[in-house]
């Protein structure tokens, strides 16, 4: 799994994704595009790897994107970002997003005109020709979308679900006391 990271990417819903995932025994890879990313609340991550570092052998069986405004606007202008995205969708890859962050989905092309999403309040109406819904975590096909920071430990469980399995999950939640 692939967690990107930019200057701008909102912390909680970055480490909550990581954090529980990796609890789950999925192998994360935290990619951001320098050495230290500060992120929307000023607190500096090192990433295990750099944007400029994947190419295309690099294969992930989930791309997962935090949100935070300046992080997701972040994303779009990247080509690597763009391209990642674009082409994991086309091979089938789990694609997630929180926040902000659905609009780098948008920006992509890889929702379906049919597609369920959620996000931030905020960015609602610039995802309305889609089946927008406001549930805490929403899935669709291959891609979830959640809210915001507040709904970051359901929306790490439900990509937890969807890649290790409904028992690891709740395994992981109980573990937490997130039940």
């Amino acid at each position: 799994m692939l967690v990107p990271i930019a200057h701008g990417t909102e912390e909680l819903e970055t480490v909550a994704i990581v954090d529980i995932a990796r609890r789950a025994g999925i192998r994360v890879r935290l990619a951001g595009e320098s050495e230290n990313v500060i992120c929307s609340r000023g607190i500096r991550i090192a990433p295990d790897v750099l944007w400029r570092d994947l190419d295309d052998s690099d294969t992930f069986d989930a791309i997962i994107l935090p949100g935070g405004r300046t992080g997701t606007e972040r994303f779009i202008e990247s080509d690597e970002i763009m391209h990642l995205v674009r082409r994991h969708a086309a091979e089938g890859a789990l694609l997630g997003a929180i926040c902000a962050a659905p609009l780098a989905l948008h920006a992509a092309g890889v929702l379906p005109s049919s597609c369920a999403v959620t996000s931030h309040p905020s960015v609602a109406d610039q995802l309305q020709q889609y089946d927008y819904r406001t549930d805490r975590v929403v899935q669709s096909g291959a891609i979830i979308t959640s809210r915001g920071a507040g709904t970051a430990v359901e929306f790490a469980l439900a990509v937890v679900a969807a890649l290790a399995g409904e028992q690891v999950a709740r395994e992981v939640a109980t573990s937490i006391v997130a039940v």
